[in-house]
Order: structure tokens, then C-alpha cells, then sequence
């Protein structure tokens, strides 16, 4: 069964939590967009692709890299939705899911001071980024709130999916979506760190 025909047979109590959650998401969304919109958007391509030094990203990588994660879990939407995705065995075990999730979770909130080093799939381009790459990531923003709200019927099924970039880690695709949510806030937040740092720079004393 598709996973709109599901939702006519989910108990409206549980509908009404999962439509909830979603708007939660969609409101979340619609305010970091409109941060990088707002904040970023009349900066020219030579201040986007600014950075400190060659080890730290520019805002136009952090947000190419918020496109790149994101959207390596089209493709595993798109084989839930054909069912011929397939998760870890141990994936099914509450506990398990529940402790990647947490972890993962934890690690990407902006609360969280320790950096990690992301991988290699998830790498922004390293070259200079696109000088119209914050409409891009508008434009994305609301692709990725249809796919959410396209995704109701896989959340209220408890749909269990591995990390895009270690199918070894597993967690709900609810968390997936807490997870991407935090990991734009948290990286909203470094770019404003990097813009101040470029504002700093070139403001005379």
C-alpha cells in the first residue's frame, strides 16, 4: 500500500502528532531559509566564497554542503517508496535505531561545540561555489518540506533507514528529518561566524 493511501487508516490522534511534527519542521525550515536569505543573499561571489584559510569552509560551501546531505536521502526515499530499499537487520531493534539516532542527533545540534569532520560524500566542492548558490538553497528548502510532508506515511510506519554515509548506522526516518533540521541550524551558525570573521577583516579599525 502507497504511502498516501496509509495515512486514511492512521488513527486521527496519531495523524494529528505526525501532521504536528511536520509543521514543526516546515516552520523550522522556513526560518533557517529565510536566515540565509536574509543574512547571505546580497553577498556578492567573492564574499560567499570568502574563507579564513584553506582548511575552513566559505558560507557558499556550508551551504552547498547542506544540499549535498540532504539530498543524499532522495535516493533512499525514492526505494522505500519502491520497495526494494533495505535496511541492517539489527536495524529493527528499537534499542539500536534509538541509540544511533540519539548519537547522531547529539552530534549535529548547534549546542555542540566538539567539531567532527564530515564524510567524504558529504564534502561541499572545494572549488569556488556557484555565486547564485543561496537561491539555490531556497529553491531546495522547499523541496525538501514537500518530500517531509510527502513522508507521512513512512514516519507513522516507523520506517527505519541507514545513514547515507554509513549504512551501518541506522535511526527512524523521523530522526532523519531532527537530524537534518539541527545540522542547518548548526552550520547556519558557522556561516555566521565565518561572515563576521570576513566582516572583521575588511572593516577598518
Amino acid at each position: 500500500m502507497d504511502p498516501i493511501s496509509k495515512l486514511s487508516q492512521i488513527p486521527l490522534f496519531l495523524y494529528k502528532v505526525i501532521k504536528m511534527r511536520a509543521n514543526r519542521w516546515a516552520t523550522d525550515l522556513d526560518s533557517i531559509t529565510e536566515s540565509f536569505r536574509k543574512d547571505f543573499g546580497k553577498l556578492t561571489p567573492d564574499e560567499l566564497n570568502w574563507k579564513p584559510n584553506s582548511q575552513t569552509w566559505s558560507v557558499a560551501q556550508i551551504i552547498h554542503h547542506l544540499i549535498v546531505v540532504n539530498e543524499s536521502y532522495y535516493p533512499i526515499l525514492n526505494q522505500i517508496r519502491n520497495n526494494n530499499y533495505y535496511t541492517p537487520r539489527y536495524g529493527q531493534i528499537g534499542f539500536i535505531n534509538q541509540f544511533f539516532g540519539r548519537l547522531v542527533l547529539n552530534a549535529v545540534k548547534p549546542t555542540q561545540k566538539r567539531k567532527t569532520k564530515t564524510f567524504p560524500i558529504w564534502e561541499p566542492d572545494l572549488s569556488t561555489v556557484r555565486g547564485d548558490i543561496v537561491s539555490h538553497f531556497v529553491r531546495h528548502q522547499h523541496e525538501l518540506k514537500q518530500t517531509i510532508e510527502e513522508s507521512d506515511g513512512l514516519i507513522e510506519k516507523g520506517v527505519v533507514i541507514s545513514s547515507p554515509a554509513n549504512r551501518m548506522i541506522v535511526y527512524t526516518l523521523e530522526t532523519a528529518f531532527d537530524i537534518m533540521v539541527a545540522h542547518e541550524r548548526r552550520h547556519l551558525q558557522q556561516a555566521h561566524l565565518i561572515n563576521q570573521m570576513r566582516l572583521t577583516k575588511f572593516t577598518p579599525a
